[in-house]
């Protein structure tokens, strides 16, 4: 009888407790692996990674790559270059220690001066907005992640995916960039939406908006992955010139800084159902003069 071994268990550290790295580190627990530090400078990130992983011993970075077999780099993108940097001039890297950030925005290239020292690296971002509590290790179930590695390495970051509950996704390093904007057209714009939507809701005297955007929401955005450009609905694709303009003329009274969002965002619609032959072009003139007065004013 041949006995599979089970894939080797490594430490992992992490630096910077924010809402990210804790759930991964978590997740990574719960597939056997074994969290041994972390490192945090605000309190709530502190609390937040005791809340995470209870027992692990807050300590400086350079600690925790001491200890740790992989180092999970969860800082903001903006952070990050130099960070890896000064891990790498203090000594602190370690060769064959597998060093993994979670931007979106970067591939291996910034992990560079790690790579210089001898360190393994992994681009690992996971497509999910974090709370920072407990509810983020479920929601890896399922999640895709944007990995980018060496050729050699690749196999090992797709594991290390599949273990946190996640589906590897290859990005190219040169591919991170657009990968991310996607992204954050998709999801972090899709909150300032939704926000503003609520807030006007409550100015028409909504009491609950939240429960009465919830179903049309969540039907649009089904609707959207199954269909694309089919999905589209409302005024600006059916060409109701007259609707937009009213649109406007109350947003400009009740709400005037989500006009330019309202007109940018129209005219990208009107663009796409254009484009797909929803909008007929008789229709489309109208709306778009519309759209230009408002630019205009």
């Amino acid at each position: 009888m041949v006995v599979e071994e089970k894939p080797a268990r490594l430490a992992v550290g992490v630096v910077g407790a924010g809402r990210v790295g804790p759930a991964l580190a978590a997740a990574l627990r719960m597939a056997g692996h074994h969290p041994v530090a972390v490192s945090g400078v605000s309190e709530a990130s502190r609390r937040r990674a005791e809340e995470l992983l209870p027992g692990v011993p807050l300590v400086e970075p350079a600690a925790v790559l001491e200890r740790a077999d992989l180092v999970l780099l969860t800082v903001p993108d903006d952070a990050l270059p130099d960070l890896v940097s000064g891990l790498a001039e203090t000594g602190a890297v370690r060769p064959g220690q597998l060093v993994a950030h979670t931007s979106g925005r970067y591939g291996i290239a910034v992990l560079e001066p790690a790579l210089r020292a001898g360190a393994l690296p992994l681009a690992l971002h996971p497509v999910m907005t974090f709370t920072g509590t407990e509810v983020d290790v479920q929601r890896l179930a399922g999640c895709c992640f944007g990995v980018t590695a060496p050729v050699e390495l690749r196999t090992a970051a797709e594991a290390l995916v599949i273990e946190m509950g996640g589906e590897p996704e290859w990005i190219e390093e040169s591919a991170r960039p657009l990968y991310h904007a996607a992204l954050a057209i998709g999801a972090n714009h899709l909150v300032t939406l939704v926000a503003q939507a609520m807030d006007l809701l409550r100015e028409a005297g909504v009491a609950e908006p939240g429960r009465m955007l919830g179903p049309l929401l969540g039907a649009a955005l089904d609707n959207a992955l199954r269909s694309g450009d089919a999905a589209l609905t409302g005024p600006v694709a059916r060409g109701d010139a007259g609707t937009v303009a009213a649109h406007l003329r109350e947003l400009r009274t009740h709400a005037p800084e989500t006009v330019a969002g309202y007109v940018a965002m129209a005219r990208a619609t009107a663009d796409r159902a254009l484009a797909n032959g929803m909008l007929k072009a008789e229709y489309a003139e109208a709306l778009l003069g519309a759209l230009a007065d408002e630019g205009n004013r």
